[in-house]
């Protein structure tokens, strides 16, 4: 604790020359001069190392003669009312509380992706903004809640230095905001742009490659900021316990060369934002001739939001070169001018805030943005083509739709899984051919002896085509399901007498009925048959033979056509 020599007074008398009287309590004088205590005009008692309030209800009670003092109260000590910059710090507080829950809500909402991701276009390019947001906000509150202390502590110490430090955090994090939300504002506008041609802008070539070192240029003035102003003695600022302090220690702290120039990089570091927000306009907007039409141009091509992100930022810039220059305005002055701290200091950054929650929650997705964009581009190319797009209820109609979401692989599985399909293996080709051998022949040996209600069965079944080894299998095994169909399937593409007996019982039972009938070339019996039980007429169509096999053909007689309804 430093005071100055006029700051100092004499011990007040008490009862005789070795006792003093501090708030109406008695104390051995010759025992705080032994201990170099001192007392000073702001009602403190201090030798260099312990500062105790002597004041009427903060007083110590006892004096031992080690110098212990029972009952003190430390000089710092958050015993003071809250003040004007408290109970307005804390409003402040309140109101970047709520926003920084707007920029996590915003984070969430912009921060999803519904496309695959880009190696050209990262997702955490676009979270950026709301990460420095967060952080904006959390700074700006951890400097408010700060402001408390700095009016209730008796002397001022480590507050003050807290709510400085945060306060500066808040200005670098608050430009980073501008310039993430300006820098992908334009990578938002190249991604839409070569969306329906990827290929139309190079990755080599001079805008990529400014695209790819300004924000190192950014980073590094801003950086150069932070290293201006956080880097430095700090302990200086604590100094402002009286005027005479204020004016020797802390005012040179807060208005040094440091200070000056860190606000300087923190200017060009907006300029920079702004040649971002240039180059994007040029490369991604349309083009305009001449210097008036182009200053139009980029006038009219800014979003209203960058033109309030920029003149609230460039004021926050004016606010802290002020500071540096200033320090009765000053956010670290403890007792500085209370309306010049909260509107130069923070309110820039809570209107920056507000416009960056509010863009967040009008604004979609970009991915859902980019789908809706593709759509209609695809309706427009239709229109072109003279495509009409089939309604809702055509698709449910159409056998090849695809319901509840379900893809072509999902539906292929399944129908797989409902025929019981799977690897084919050695075994099971041995199984299924030993089984389709026993299956013909049982039916051999059955023949003649099968009851009617099987040869009318295995008679509409021959007739159909399908020869007497398909009937339909009625059991619960898929596997023998499956090779019931394989081997009507191979009947009907390759019939013969060995593979298939229904061919041999087919030409039988066509041999009852006779001959066919004598060729008339006036065609008077043409569709008049003879009955079967006639035994002379013609098998109607629906009683002819629909075999392709040949092996028939080979070995009986040589058939006579009469006419084309026999072949």
């Amino acid at each position: 604790m430093i005071f100055d020599a006029r700051d100092l007074i004499a011990f007040p008398g008490g009862a005789n020359y070795s006792d003093t009287v501090l708030a109406g309590i008695h104390f051995n004088l010759t025992t705080l001069e032994h201990w170099n205590y001192t007392l000073y005009s702001n009602g403190t008692l201090s030798n260099g190392s312990k500062c105790m309030i002597v004041s009427e209800a903060y007083a110590p009670k006892l004096l031992y003669p080690n110098g212990t003092f029972i009952n003190a109260t430390s000089c710092y000590s958050p015993v003071n009312p809250i003040g004007l910059r408290a109970k307005i710090g804390i409003g402040f507080a309140v109101a970047f509380g709520f926003l920084l829950m707007g920029c996590i809500m915003a984070l969430r909402k912009h921060g999803r992706l519904f496309l695959p991701a880009e190696r050209r276009f990262r997702p955490i390019g676009r979270r950026w903004q709301w990460y420095w947001g967060i952080l904006t906000a959390t700074a700006a509150v951890i400097s408010l809640f700060m402001n408390i202390d700095v009016d209730r502590y008796y002397l001022p110490e480590l507050p003050i230095v807290l709510t400085s430090f945060f306060w500066y955090l808040l200005q670098m994090c608050t430009m980073a905001l501008v310039w993430e939300a300006i820098r992908h504002w334009g990578s938002w506008q190249e991604r839409q742009y070569i969306d329906p041609n990827p290929f139309i802008l190079s990755q080599d070539d001079r805008r990529a490659m400014f695209e790819f070192f300004i924000p190192l240029v950014f980073y590094l003035f801003l950086w150069l900021n932070f290293f201006m102003i956080v880097p430095r003695s700090w302990g200086k600022l604590e100094k402002q316990r009286d005027d005479d302090q204020t004016t020797r220690y802390a005012a040179p702290t807060a208005t040094g060369i440091r200070p000056k120039i860190a606000a300087f990089f923190l200017l060009a570091s907006w300029l920079i934002t702004v040649g971002s927000l240039r180059h994007s306009i040029k490369n991604y907007m349309p083009r305009n001739r001449g210097i008036v039409n182009r200053v139009i141009g980029f006038v009219g091509a800014t979003p209203p939001r960058f033109v309030l992100l920029l003149i609230f930022s460039l004021a926050m810039i004016a606010y802290q070169a002020l500071c540096a220059w200033e320090f009765e305005w000053s956010v670290l002055k403890v007792k500085g001018d209370r309306a010049a701290i909260y509107l130069g200091g923070y309110t820039p950054s809570l209107l920056i805030l507000i416009v960056q929650i509010f863009y967040g929650w009008v604004s979609p997705n970009e991915d859902r943005e980019l789908i809706r964009q593709r759509r209609q581009r695809g309706v427009e190319t239709d229109r072109d083509l003279g495509l009409v797009k089939k309604p809702a209820w055509w698709r449910r109609l159409n056998p090849d739709y695809v319901a509840g979401g379900e893809s072509m692989r999902d539906r292929i599985a399944r129908n797989v899984n409902e025929i019981g399909g799977g690897r084919a293996t050695t075994r099971g080709i041995d199984a299924s051919l030993a089984n389709r051998a026993t299956e013909v022949e049982a039916q051999q040996n059955q023949g003649l002896e099968m009851n009617s209600l099987a040869r009318t069965a295995s008679n509409a079944t021959a007739r159909s085509g399908y020869g007497a080894g398909s009937e339909s299998y009625g059991g619960k095994s898929d596997r023998r399901r499956t090779e019931r169909t394989l081997a009507v399937a191979a009947g009907m593409l390759f019939p013969s007498e060995t593979s298939t007996p229904g061919v041999a019982e087919r030409r039988r039972e066509l041999m009852l009925d006779g001959p066919p009938p004598p060729y008339n070339p006036t065609g008077e019996n043409q569709g008049r048959g003879r009955s079967r039980q006639g035994g002379g007429g013609r098998p109607s169509s629906n009683e002819r033979s629909t075999s392709t096999g040949t092996t028939g053909s080979l070995s009986g007689a040589p058939q006579q056509v009469k006419s084309m309804l026999d072949i």
